[in-house]
């Protein structure tokens, strides 16, 4: 992880109340494990005896952690959009403009898809790929990120109100052209089609989301 982002604090997303801090160390190396498995292989060919092989631990002991692969994969959704989550809301408590804000999101957005793409590549190929095991309960994807969610919301709301974006205009909307932006230019990365070094695109991106916001 960049040093910048290395400050990101994102244990509230994953621990358990009352888990110790080696508990949360082990899971959280066990998340970060799962995301880089999940997003190479898939999650029907990413077996908990291969992250346990991967990390040197019993089957038993990962699921003393998550007693299943598909507990698992949710947690990985919050551990991702946590990652997220933290970032966007380190800049949200900033008293700069919301262009400001933007830029600094894209910029951590870009960097994360650099250093630790897996964190990006998980949420296109196992959960937009397997939507129907996120959604046999209340606590489907959308619910799952929802940290990452309501800072994107504050977001929103904090432009609408220093009238740098539309006003009132529909939050579902305002989400798609921020996360539809970034979404593409992760999977063109991942394709390896873009002419330039993803981070040299970061001022078009901000651009172009701030564009379509204000």
């Amino acid at each position: 992880m960049p040093l910048r982002l290395q400050r990101i604090s994102i244990w509230h997303y994953v621990n358990l109340k009352g888990e110790t801090i080696k508990s949360s160390k082990k899971r959280h190396s066990i998340l970060s494990c799962s995301l880089k498995l999940f997003a190479k292989k898939g999650f029907y060919h990413t077996t908990i005896p291969l992250l346990a092989k991967e990390l040197k631990m019993s089957v038993g002991n990962i699921y003393n952690y998550f007693p299943s692969k598909i507990n698992l994969a949710k947690s990985a959704i919050r551990f991702a959009s946590g990652i997220l989550a933290s970032s966007l809301h380190q800049i949200n408590q900033k008293d700069i403009s919301a262009k400001e804000k933007i830029e600094l999101f894209v910029e951590d957005y870009l960097e994360i898809i650099q250093v630790s793409p897996e964190v990006i590549e998980f949420f296109l190929r196992v959960y937009l790929a397997n939507r129907d095991l996120f959604e046999e309960d209340e606590n489907g994807g959308f619910q799952l990120a929802e940290a990452f969610v309501n800072e994107v919301e504050a977001l929103i709301q904090y432009g609408m109100k220093q009238y740098e974006f539309r006003q009132n205009q529909d939050f579902f909307v305002s989400f798609s052209v921020l996360t539809g932006i970034l979404g593409a230019f992760t999977f063109l990365s991942g394709e390896n089609v873009l002419e330039r070094d993803i981070a040299s695109y970061k001022a078009e991106i901000s651009s172009a989301i701030y564009k379509g916001l204000s």
